[in-house]
């Protein structure tokens, strides 16, 4: 397999520290050769830990992509509602591209992506990593050896965690749905997206409760700052007051959060961000407008059930599956890497425990990494082009990816009118939008 080269666009957590920690794993298979990063610190620090010189480094995707083809592909780590243009020129540039989630959460962009890909002969993937985990893929392999019949229902939680909750969706990117998009989009198209593939039919209807409950104004204890460095009285028993949250909670700096904070991984200089930056905010008084809990109700072909739970309430963020079948049960937490298979004639109960990468998402952003270079790898092949087509299986291709995101833009929908029945069918061809 040739080594590939690629760019990126956006340089924060996921396009920096999970799909770009990839090239420094596997040298040999891909190189990054140019980035587009607002900030300075961190484009800096990418162009410095990749070896990308300063005439290859740009503050905007704009820059880049105006630049003559540079590399095999391209990675669109932008913020979600800045995904849609830098993909449309990449295409025209000619890049093979991988693009984060949420796509967009816009339902005139999602359909255009979805004629897009219907019609590019490039490859289009969407950073859909649970679908390459080693926790679902054996779920998906069971269900389809019909190990418990024919499936009948799902019932999904997504455990948002506390300070997750904290972090991105009240204090952080995610927090308001003008400036990103909705909850249920941002977080859980991820979950979405797995349910389709389990279920392997199209949803046809949704209905959806939920709100902001805790994280607001009117929620604010008395005599509270704006920030938590300005002398909070409620410290020692607010869960959320930023300097413990970021300095000394075991939990909270998981997944590298005080790398986002501060670029320059010291206590002194998180202080120093925490002080009058928005990661110092004082978690009922901010700009938030996202729900902090949402449950999804769904309808698939074959009248299979399904529903969704999410909230922000739970000790850890982790997705726990329970699937019922006319023959018997699957369940599993895929943080623990163990699924669970009761059949319901022998009563037998077969523990799979599977063993993953030690990286994110259990594993699966190195393995969908893996099997996205190998993909372009192959795409690109002299022999490849011989015979006309790539035969590895692009397991998350902006065609299958749309579908998940409209159901989450459906679910919102019946959300905000007050849990009213969303058909799929109607959704898909109406002109409004959220």
């Amino acid at each position: 397999m040739r080594k590939l080269t690629a760019i990126l666009m956006g340089a924060g957590h996921r396009g920096a520290d999970a799909y770009a920690e990839y090239a420094l794993a596997y040298p040999n298979e891909i190189e990054f050769v140019a980035v587009a990063e607002p900030r300075q610190d961190r484009r800096e620090e990418f162009c410095k830990i990749h070896g990308i010189s300063s005439d290859r480094s740009f503050a905007s995707w704009e820059e880049l992509l105006a630049q003559p083809k540079m590399a095999d592909c391209a990675f669109i780590c932008t913020q979600d509602r800045m995904h849609y243009e830098p993909l449309l020129k990449a295409v025209e540039l000619g890049y093979q591209i991988l693009i984060e989630k949420p796509i967009t959460p816009d339902k005139t962009e999602l359909l255009a992506i979805r004629e897009l890909a219907q019609k590019h002969d490039g490859i289009i993937s969407v950073a859909h990593v649970l679908r390459y985990s080693a926790f679902f893929s054996k779920i998906k392999e069971l269900l389809d050896q019909g190990a418990i019949g024919e499936l009948v229902n799902i019932q999904h939680m997504e455990s948002v965690g506390w300070w997750h909750m904290a972090h991105s969706f009240v204090r952080g990117n995610w927090r308001n749905t003008k400036e990103s998009c909705p909850m249920i989009l941002a977080k859980c198209c991820h979950d979405f997206d797995i349910l389709l593939w389990l279920v392997g039919k199209s949803c046809k209807a949704v209905s959806s409760f939920g709100s902001l409950k805790v994280f607001r104004k009117e929620n604010t204890p008395a005599n509270t700052p704006s920030h938590c460095l300005e002398g909070c009285s409620h410290r020692d028993d607010c869960p959320f007051y930023a300097p413990r949250f970021y300095l000394e909670n075991p939990q909270a700096p998981s997944g590298n959060l005080r790398r986002v904070v501060a670029i320059e991984d010291t206590d002194e200089a998180v202080l120093r961000a925490l002080a009058r930056g928005p990661y110092g905010r004082c978690v009922y008084r901010c700009d938030n407008d996202v729900v902090d809990h949402q449950i999804v109700n769904m309808v698939f072909e074959d009248d299979i059930t399904a529903s969704l739970t999410m909230s922000a309430f739970t000790e850890n963020c982790q997705r726990n599956i329970n699937l019922q079948g006319t023959l018997g049960q699957i369940t599993g937490c895929m943080e623990d890497n163990k699924v669970t298979l009761v059949n319901f004639a022998s009563g037998n109960k077969t523990e799979f425990t599977l063993q993953v990468p030690p990286t994110g998402h259990s594993g699966s952003d190195t393995l969908m990494m893996k099997t996205f270079v190998e993909m372009v790898a192959e795409k690109l092949s002299p022999e490849t082009s011989r015979n006309g087509s790539a035969g590895s299986k692009n397991r998350s291709d902006a065609l299958q990816s749309v579908e998940s995101h409209l159901i989450a833009l459906a679910a919102e929908k019946s959300r905000l009118s007050n849990g009213a029945l969303v058909q799929m069918a109607d959704f898909y061809t109406s002109q409004e939008s959220l």
